[in-house]
């Protein structure tokens, strides 16, 4: 198992002639989307023995859109440099060792797509873009050459190895040029044969070409024809070979010298496993070719399915090859592969490396062929990773292209042993949980809603899920099957069953041994067991605590959920987040302290994670739901929203976030602290796991296609970035790839591949359509823009082949739309000639019947010959001749004199004229005095051009055809997105159901009610539904307050007040409790009265926050901690102790009394604020905040949060002294006292103890009385804790540059000698035993003559007494071994992990040794124990050690280990240090005692350190 950091990089670029290189000495490298990731390779990996010999070193960071071409330069001397093409335009100049960017140049105007360095002249680079031109770059002299050789698409380009002036440029279109760049691009050879694109080009590693045995004579070609251009007399000494490959399925080589191909290799068609290849169809191609140095008879190639072939040139009449890995089954690459290049490792092995579609990186052994290694990689977002609990070390990472790999991260002999599962998943991978305890069992959730089982033992296809969710599946739990009509009976059911939640807002059960099954909505049985009648929040996460007792959901609105099984009774509600909850894990059950295992951390769309502890309200099993406002524990510091968390399972209370702002970080819960924080990923994170092997390594994947293995002890930083560094990641993250805002002028070079290939059923086929949809939040960065250049088929390959074309295309639709506008702005125009219309309406026949009325209006001949035909056709007494007949037909205008036949044929001829040109209603006109009204209506509605006019005039044809006009009608408006007005004829036939449902359907909610509201009954169940539907949407949009409206319209009070609430702000949260009170959710209105005034409280507006508790009755007892709070913090600034004076604090106008002792201050404001004074209302305040439970403070809780924390204490202190009521008394304002003191406030402690025991703790012994009261250990720490800060105040007045006379001690001045005066400064001890003490006293020319007041002596000589408790030093000594243990536990685990490290480094054992030896040197004194003479302590020894504190913890009386006591032999040092200094202040007994406690007691490092320094 390797101890060092590993890459899981994303994959190789597609579809280019050179994206990877290396060079000698083991220097690989390959582009990956934006960057180029390097890879050291051989012995120079510095990876662990046995392990494959490679390493992923580093990522070229710079280029903002897709890496098409990467080279290394091959001079000794220069091999740091490398050279990367990209889409953005550029040409970066690399150097690797500190990979930044030497130079670089924009000189092409378009894609560029061949690049590479010349291996003859060292700064001489050379680069092809998509239109043909060709750009040579000198480097040193930053001078540039530019060449147009031919108008056509290069694909791939190499430079001569032989003569320095010559490139090989491969075309499009299957021709090959060779150019001499010395004469400004002239041709040399123009090579005619292939007939499709040009892959791949490679010269003969040896010049000339006698290396090959090719008769020319009888193999060259009799179709290939020269270039007519050539010099009869071309040098000779640049014959060579040349091999290009080509899509055609060929592979040519050319004679250089005679310009013309030499022969011809066709691709074999070979049988794989699942059957062969049909040569009928055009298969799949990338044909790649290397020539290996020094072999010239030897060229290999990749072939249709990414086999790689070695063939045999020394017999060129025979098509002999070799295929690689022939021997081993599924070595080979699975898909094409693109890029092949060689390496010369440190250790003279010669290797091949690949890259391929099927998102691999593999080495070959050149001396057998065989397959060295593989370096898998990602194709999209690492959305989820799960750690197997059964087969300890396989990781599952699903990704957004398609695929899951399990990586066995514990192999001995492979780094990046992954294997790959692909079958029926067909989309992104969004969710992945693995069974607890069934080995190979994987479940998965899709962005399409699938969920699905993968056995990975087999290769069996997965079992999937009959019931989709209807948008991403967020998250994935295994639990205990809850009751549900299609999991059947009891014998049926399956111990674990799969519970998926999806996108949108649903939870659904899965029985896995029948997934064919329905699945159960669990909000079901949620709904009937708890009898909720409003509607349930849209769940967003699920995760089962490890015991399957207890079931968390969190939701969209920042509310968690926590329920009971069987019958998922909800026994609690946290409302701590305000936005989308993306993320729950619960805390690991096999820590060294049980009760952890309530720890529940939750992460949401805010930055903030909160730690709340369970414990209390699980195991009371409340009858009706707690409401829990406050966490455990608050973990700030991330800058964006929190998308994973995960407990370490190798420490308590270790957690591990990972967040959008491009960072993981290590947190100790217990102490709010951050530990290190992990900013290796270029984009933002979006799992994490922590390996269950090795308590320094962490995984973590992102959305720069990347997962990462990293360690804890190598982070320099140990917290988020904030300001700069913050908006510096962003930067780093933005500049990956993002497509260009403006128009692009062509066609992405490779997308007539890409079509071809888009018709498999493939996995690479599957289209990234959409953004990554994290939790019910769109990103902005689509997955598919990211993935552009690696998808097969991208949005591009509809564009089609000539640039030129592509405009018309793309602007098709927007000019099918300027036309529709345009006409009706014309309609529009002509709207005001509607008045000279009217005027010349009484020629009707010119308007209506403009053919006729033009025949009428010819020659004179015309017009006689007219009435001829018509005085034939009238007074024909026998049928009309048919030459009469003809005329008539010819002159339909006389119609208009004839017969009713005639006329019909007059008007349909009239009919179609208008229609002709565009006049519809005046045909409509002509068939309405036809007669023919139910023909017009039919032809309207065919043609789309039914109108208001001739819907009214339906009724005359009949109901029927009145009802089917106006829905066709209707229909024709929806077309013409005119819904209100299709929603309003349909109203005119009595359809309002349909009315209302195309109005919602469109979103035409507030219309759609009020046709609702004004045409159904009340009660009628649509109107609920519009009014939740259209809530549900405003909800999503943020327009709470009309969102609020619709749930108050649906009856839904509770929705209501919740959606009010979910802005946050004071107004929002005041109104949202207001509307909950008036409406009756009483426990609701109390919330968010009290979230409100916490809001104030933060704003110091006292006023406001009284007014907002006000608003309800049960928050009276709050009200109270409110006003303690108010006056303490009056007082404190007062005093100048708070933090600073806030002028904008608006207090409440209440007496001041400010002479009265503080207890009776408070007791006056609250008798006359809130008219508090019978022993009953005290009682009742008192029982409604005894129930509310806060957490235990620590160096890093908000000082407005521990103050509220701490007045609460103080409120039932003060309560319990009003009913008499003494002990809670005593434990009140001991829990007061803790809190200040955990939080290392001493500040407020003392402030405490002035306020609340003025006189010290001696009425509280008088008032409890008997000495064996339950409350009496409570009393004495309490007692101990008010002598604890005596002390130190007595101990700092005596350290100040010129103590004065207090009630401790009496000063009077006298001169010292120099003598007297050094002899007291050699006194004065160098060590301090506490931080807060480290003011040593200044040397003076003036001695103090100090004495003790009686008060003084009183306190060092009795009082100090009771600290001296060697029952709480046993105690506390057992407590700090047990701690000690554990840090020199910790510490050797680090220590290895470093030395394992250092093994694996060269000439590591010897730097780091020495180094250690003198951080343990200076650790300790050398005259110590074995411990501090730095020999090993060995495990068994610190188990032991570990044993025996455990052991006399527990024999210690549980009243003793209930309450907290001043740290013992602290107190003695201080006792010591004061005797030291003032002689004759402290008892020889005292100081006597205190040696023998700190000598039994003492036996940490830090004491036996102090003890020295004051003792001996």
């Amino acid at each position: 198992m390797g101890q060092e950091p590993r890459t899981l990089p994303p994959s190789p670029n597609w579809y280019c002639s050179r994206c990877s290189d290396a060079v000698p000495g083991g220097l690989f490298g390959f582009a990956a989307r934006t960057s180029v990731f390097l890879v050291r390779v051989g012995p120079g990996a510095d990876v662990i023995p046995g392990t494959s010999p490679f390493r992923v070193i580093g990522e070229l960071v710079g280029h903002t859109e897709r890496v098409s071409g990467f080279t290394f330069c091959h001079h000794p001397g220069q091999y740091n440099l490398c050279a990367t093409s990209s889409d953005d335009g550029t040409v970066k100049i690399w150097d690797v060792e500190t990979k930044t960017v030497v130079t670089e140049h924009a000189l092409h105007q378009h894609t560029i797509s061949a690049l590479h360095w010349s291996p003859l002249v060292k700064d001489l680079l050379v680069s092809g873009d998509e239109k043909g031109v060709v750009f040579c770059y000198w480097l040193n002299r930053n001078d540039s050459q530019h060449l147009f050789i031919e108008p056509r698409t290069i694909f791939c380009l190499t430079c001569s190895p032989h003569h320095e002036d010559l490139v090989a440029i491969g075309y499009k279109d299957g021709i090959v040029v060779i150019i001499d760049i010395s004469k400004k691009g002239e041709v040399i050879h123009r090579l005619r044969g292939h007939d499709d694109e040009i892959h791949s080009i490679a010269w003969c590693p040896l010049p000339g070409e006698d290396c090959l045995s090719i008769n020319q004579g009888e193999n060259s070609e009799e179709l290939e024809i020269p270039n007519g251009k050539v010099i009869a007399q071309t040098p000779v000494k640049k014959g060579c070979y040349l091999a290009t490959g080509s899509k055609d399925q060929t592979i040519r080589i050319w004679s250089c010298s005679r310009g013309r191909g030499v022969t011809t290799l066709k691709l074999p068609f070979l049988k794989r496993r699942g059957g062969g290849i049909d040569p009928t169809v055009k298969e799949r191609l990338w044909l790649t070719l290397h020539w290996p140095k020094g072999q010239p008879t030897q060229l290999v190639s990749s072939c249709f399915g990414g086999e790689l072939l070695l063939w045999d040139l020394t017999q060129s009449w025979r098509r002999k090859y070799t295929l690689f890995s022939a021997s081993s089954e599924g070595q080979n690459h699975s898909r094409i592969v693109f890029n092949l290049c060689s390496l010369q490792t440190e250790d003279d092995k010669q290797l091949l490396l690949s890259t391929s579609m099927d998102r691999d990186v593999k080495c070959w052994d050149m001396a057998t062929l065989e397959c060295c290694w593989t370096l898998p990689s990602l194709g999209g977002f690492a959305y989820s990773l799960a750690f197997s609990p059964v087969d300890t070390g396989c990781l599952a990472i699903g990704a957004g292209d398609g695929m899951i790999r399990i990586w066995n991260t514990f192999s001995i002999k492979n780094n990046y042993d992954v294997k790959i599962f692909w079958q029926g998943v067909k989309s992104k991978v969004t969710a992945l949980c693995w069974h607890p305890t069934k080995e190979g069992c994987l479940a998965f959730g899709t962005d399409d809603g699938k969920v699905g089982l993968y056995d990975t033992y087999s290769n069996k296809p997965p079992q999937i899920s009959s019931t989709y969710h209807k948008k991403t599946v967020y998250s994935l739990a295994w639990g205990p099957p809850v009751p549900s009509m299609t999991l059947g009976g009891e014998g049926d059911r399956p111990s674990l069953t799969l519970y998926s939640c999806g996108g949108e807002g649903i939870v659904l059960q899965h029985n896995p041994w029948k997934l064919s099954g329905e699945a159960f909505d669990i909000n079901k049985l949620i709904r009937d067991t708890n009898s909720i009648k409003y509607k349930l929040p849209v769940h967003t996460e699920i995760s089962w605590k490890a015991d399957g007792k207890i079931m968390a959901l969190g939701n969209e609105d920042g509310s968690i959920e926590i329920f009971k099984v069987p019958n998922l009774k909800l026994i609690c509600t946290i409302q701590q987040h305000h936005k989308l909850v993306n993320t729950i894990s619960w805390h690991h059950e096999y820590g060294s302290q049980p009760e952890l295992s309530y720890l529940m951390a939750s992460g949401s769309n805010n930055a903030v994670i909160y730690v709340h502890n369970l414990q209390t309200v699980i195991e009371s099993n409340p009858e009706s739901p707690v409401t829990i406002t406050e966490p455990y524990r608050t973990l700030s510091g991330h800058t964006a929203k929190i998308t994973s968390l995960a407990w370490s399972p190798h420490h308590d209370g270790r957690l591990i976030s990972a967040s959008y702002d491009g960072t993981a970080q290590v947190w100790d819960t217990l102490q709010e602290e951050p530990l290190c924080n992990f900013r290796g990923h270029r984009g933002r994170l979006l799992c994490i796991a922590w390996s269950p092997l090795d308590p320094d390594c962490i995984y973590s994947g992102a959305d720069d296609f990347c997962v990462y293995k990293w360690l804890t002890s190598m982070q320099e930083h140990s917290r988020p970035p904030q300001g700069k560094k913050s908006i510096e990641l962003e930067k780093k993250r933005l500049s990956q790839s993002k497509p260009k805002p403006k128009k692009k002028k062509k066609p992405i070079l490779r997308v007539p591949v890409k079509q071809e290939l888009c018709n498999g059923n493939e996995e690479e086929s599957v289209k990234e359509s959409s953004g990554p949809v994290e939790n019910g939040v769109s990103d902005q960065e689509t997955e598919e823009e990211a993935r552009e250049p690696e998808l097969p088929c991208g949005v591009t390959s509809a564009v089609s082949k000539e640039p030129v074309i592509c405009t018309p295309a793309s602007l098709g639709f927007e000019k099918s739309k300027v036309t529709i506008n345009n006409k009706v702005t014309l309609l529009k125009k002509e709207a005001p000639k509607e008045k000279p219309e009217a005027l010349i309406k009484k020629r009707k026949a010119r308007s209506m019947l403009p053919l006729s009325t033009s025949l009428d209006h010819r020659s004179k001949e015309e017009l006689h010959q007219d009435c001829l035909v018509l005085a034939t056709a009238k007074h024909s007494r026998a049928e009309p001749k048919e030459d009469v007949s003809a005329d008539l037909e010819q002159r339909f205008h006389l119609g208009l004199f004839t017969d009713r036949a005639t006329l019909y044929r007059m008007i349909e001829v009239e009919g179609k004229g208008h229609l002709e040109n565009g006049h519809p209603e005046l045909f409509h006109q002509l068939m309405l005095w036809k007669g023919d009204l139910k023909g017009v209506l039919q032809t309207a509605a065919e043609r789309g051009e039914l109108t208001d006019n001739l819907v009214a005039m339906a009724p005359v044809a009949g109901y029927h055809v009145w009802v089917w006009a106006v829905e066709a009608f209707a229909k024709q408006l929806c077309f013409q997105d005119q819904y209100v007005k299709a929603a309003s004829h349909l109203l005119s036939i009595h359809k309002v159901y349909d009315a209302v449902e195309l109005l919602k359907s469109n979103h035409f909610y507030r219309e759609a009610i009020a046709i609702a509201k004004a045409r159904l009954r009340p009660e009628d169940p649509i109107l609920k539904d519009l009014y939740l539907s259209w809530g549900a949407i405003l909800e999503k949009d943020g327009h709470y307050a009309l969102a609020a409206k619709c749930y108050l319209g649906a009856t839904s009070a509770y929705d209501a007040a919740k959606v009010l609430a979910k802005k946050g702000d004071v107004a929002s949260l005041r109104t949202a409790a207001e509307l909950a009170s008036i409406v009756g959710e009483n426990e609701l209105s109390a919330t968010l009265a009290l979230r409100c005034a916490q809001e104030l409280l933060l704003a110091r507006n006292w006023v406001g926050a009284q007014e907002a508790l006000q608003l309800h009755g049960s928050l009276k007892g709050q009200r109270l901690v409110f006003c303690l709070l108010e006056l303490l913090s009056k007082h404190l600034e007062e005093k100048q102790l708070s933090e600073g004076k806030s002028s904008s604090s608006s207090y409440n106008a209440w007496p001041a009394g400010s002479e009265r002792p503080f207890v009776e201050r408070v007791t006056a404001v609250w008798k006359s604020a809130f008219s508090l004074d019978s022993p009953e209302q005290y009682q009742a305040a008192f029982q409604q905040l005894q129930d509310i439970k806060y957490p235990s403070a620590t160096s890093n809780t908000p000082s407005k949060q521990l103050l509220l924390h701490i007045c609460h204490d103080l409120t039932l202190a003060v309560l319990s002294q009003q009913v008499a009521s003494w002990d809670e008394a005593v434990e009140g304002l001991l829990r007061a006292v803790i809190r200040s003191y955990n939080s290392g406030n001493f500040t407020i402690m003392q402030e405490v103890h002035s306020a609340f025991l003025p006189e010290g703790c001696d009425h509280l012994r008088d008032k409890l009385g008997d000495h064996q009261s339950p409350t009496t250990p409570a009393f004495k720490s309490l007692e101990a804790f008010f002598i604890y800060g005596r002390l130190y105040e007595f101990w700092w007045s005596l350290s100040g540059p010129c103590p004065e006379s207090s009630i401790w001690v009496r000063a009077a001045h006298r001169r010292t000698t120099s003598v007297e005066q050094s002899q007291q400064l050699d006194n004065v001890s160098p060590e301090e035993t506490d931080p807060k003490a480290s003011q040593p006293a200044p040397s003076r020319t003036l001695e103090l003559d100090l004495r003790l007041t009686e008060e003084g002596e009183q306190m060092l000589n009795a009082c100090c007494k009771e600290l001296f408790s060697e029952k709480h030093a046993g105690l506390q000594n057992a407590q700090r071994t047990i701690a000690e243990v554990q840090e020199t536990l910790a510490e050797m685990i680090r220590q290895h992990q470093k030395s394992q490290l250092c093994k694996s480094t060269a000439n590591g054992p010897d730097k780091n040794e020495p180094e250690q030896e003198a951080e343990q040197s200076l650790s300790s004194p050398q005259n110590q124990c074995k411990e501090e003479k730095n020999e090993p302590v060995s495990l068994p020894e610190l188990t032991k050690r570990i044993t025996e504190a455990n052991e006399r913890i527990a024999k210690f009386p549980e009243s003793i280990k209930t309450w907290p006591f001043p740290d013992v032999l602290e107190c003695c040092l201080i006792l010591l240090h004061i005797g030291s200094q003032y002689s004759g202040f402290v008892t020889q007994e005292m100081q006597q005692q205190a040696q023998e406690l700190l000598q039994k007691y003492g036996s940490t490092k830090v004491y036996k350190r102090h003890y020295q320094t004051l003792c001996m």
